[in-house]
């Protein structure tokens, strides 16, 4: 291990660990100021109560972080692991139907714990990431990317077990972000684009079963809150006492904020404007407190997690790391611009929180431990390019001065 590591060490990405601690520092200090009125006024807690909170789900995230920046990508290829994250990810995901928390917010997607709540949604994300990349990869390596019997549909069953469970829970946001990933991961794989359309035709009739399956149980499917949400987007300020409230509300701190914003902790909407203004619109927030310049340092920190991932996807040649940094990358993207495009009107707001900022224990976790996986790719990737290049001089043939010989004079006797 003390030989693996002095390897890896000198391959570390600083610039990467400095942005994952800047964006981890700064979404404590949001979460403290968002969620200090709310925590007293709504839960009767001391004003601190999610921060502290949010600081040991930080704590625990940095030891997350440097397991997997620490652990050989190896093991995540291993049978064992998979079966064992897979068995992991279907159990919570099939529990929380029956023991499941959060149906006064719409979506049934917290498992209450002496320890805290858990998303079993979070782990899904995870799990795509690492199982697609590693059955993708296997099939890449033995040339059979292309057989799609082989190939496709035991993933494809796989991700239909997973999106079913979540739609069903029901969390829209994690549907599109899981069901976004895995085909972002399918792309990165290498799969021609025959086989794509051998694909489309195992999918296209379920997705035809599908829609008439929600045709058919559209009242059971469009509840009165989906139906609301989706109105708000239309026209939020016509449901602005609704359903359009929380959209409105972020519209105001946006425009209130400015270019400097008003200062840290003089928000105004977070006094009781903004429905749990520390979770999925907290950016409205900081927008309110610390302006543009408080909204750049967030999204540039992402952008920057997300343009390393998919530099090192483009980059190597390697199947299996190239899928795991194209899954990395895509989900910290996708999820980015399905909060900030709730918040801001784009899209219909779907609660999905936004990434190492906003409270929640589940998802700061287990993001931090995909920072680690990225930054534990980097260095590998920076291993194998050194092996290479040294291999690659060792090849070259050495330039020598050629001898000049001599020739004898004429005149010399």
């Amino acid at each position: 291990m003390k030989n693996y590591v002095k390897r890896l060490a000198p391959h570390y990405d600083f610039g990467l660990l400095i942005t994952y601690i800047v964006l981890l520092a700064f979404g404590l200090m949001m979460v403290y100021s968002s969620s200090m009125v709310w925590a007293m006024n709504y839960y009767d807690r001391p004003p601190n109560s999610f921060f502290v909170k949010q600081a040991l789900h930080a704590a625990v995230g940095l030891i997350l972080f440097a397991v997997g920046s620490w652990v050989p990508l190896k093991l995540y290829r291993e049978k064992w692991f998979i079966v064992s994250f897979m068995v992991l990810t279907f159990f919570g995901l099939g529990i929380v139907h029956f023991i499941g928390a959060g149906d006064a917010v719409g979506a049934r997607s917290w498992i209450y714990t002496p320890f805290g709540s858990i998303q079993p949604s979070e782990f899904a994300k995870v799990f795509v990431i690492v199982y697609f990349a590693s059955f993708f990869a296997k099939k890449a390596e033995r040339g059979t990317l292309d057989d799609v019997n082989r190939t496709f549909i035991p993933a494809f069953l796989v991700l239909s077990i997973i999106v079913t469970s979540i739609m069903l829970e029901t969390d829209i946001g994690a549907t599109l972000i899981v069901g976004s990933v895995s085909l972002a991961i399918l792309i990165a794989s290498g799969i021609t684009i025959q086989g794509f359309v051998k694909i489309f035709k195992w999918v296209f009739p379920l997705l035809a079963v599908g829609a008439l399956v929600i045709f058919l149980a559209w009242d059971k499917v469009m509840t009165d809150g989906r139906l609301g949400r989706f109105l708000a987007f239309l026209d939020p300020f016509e449901y602005k006492e609704g359903s359009g409230l929380q959209i409105v509300n972020s519209y105001i701190a946006i425009g209130n904020g400015g270019l400097l914003g008003n200062g840290l902790g003089k928000s105004v909407q977070k006094t009781g404007y903004l429905p749990e203004p520390h979770t999925d619109v907290i950016l409205a927030v900081i927008s309110e407190e610390l302006g543009v310049f408080g909204v750049g340092i967030v999204l540039i920190g992402l952008f920057i997690i997300v343009a390393k991932a998919m530099n090192v996807a483009i980059s190597t040649d390697q199947p299996y790391i190239r899928m795991v940094a194209t899954g990395i990358g895509s989900l910290f993207a996708i999820q980015t611009f399905i909060n900030v495009g709730g918040m801001t009107g784009i899209i219909p707001l779907t609660g999905v929180t936004l990434p190492l900022i906003s409270y929640g224990g589940t998802s700061l976790m287990l993001l931090s431990f995909l920072v680690g996986m990225l930054m534990n790719i980097k260095m590998t990737v920076g291993v194998r390019e050194e092996i290479l290049s040294k291999r690659k001089k060792e090849k070259q043939p050495t330039t020598q001065t050629p001898h000049l010989r001599v020739v004898p004079s004429k005149n010399n006797h």
